[in-house]
């Protein structure tokens, strides 16, 4: 599960996060990734940022809400393993997130590491 800091929930962070980050698309999904400044307490920094976005192209409500479980689920280990506590995220699934299921823990993570590399390269 994606703990409540980690969720990003304003639209005007997931507008600027879109419009002013870096873009890695996949069959399934596109990823957005951008970093914030933002200053922090070092005794305790806010984690990374994931929001999410399935619009109703994707499918009905049982079908969105389990594109977004399983896309929690992806991005929840992702920041497990250790993301830049300035980083914003935004995962927007696209039609074949529900049906090619199969394929969105491959993309994800594809898409994922690609964004990643581009911020690196920009900064």
């Amino acid at each position: 599960m994606l703990p409540a800091p980690a969720r990003l929930r304003r639209s005007e962070d997931f507008r600027t996060t879109v419009r002013h980050g870096v873009r890695a698309g996949r069959p399934t999904l596109v990823v957005h990734a951008d970093l914030v400044e933002h200053v922090v307490p070092e005794d305790d920094p806010l984690p990374a940022q994931v929001g999410f976005v399935v619009s109703r192209r994707v499918g009905n409500a049982v079908t969105r809400n389990r594109v977004k479980r399983r896309l929690r689920h992806l991005a929840a280990a992702r920041l497990e393993q250790g993301a830049r506590s300035d980083l914003r995220v935004v995962v927007r699934a696209l039609p074949a997130a529900a049906t090619r299921p199969e394929r969105l823990e491959e993309d994800f993570s594809q898409a994922w590491r690609r964004a990643l590399e581009r911020l690196e390269a920009g900064t």
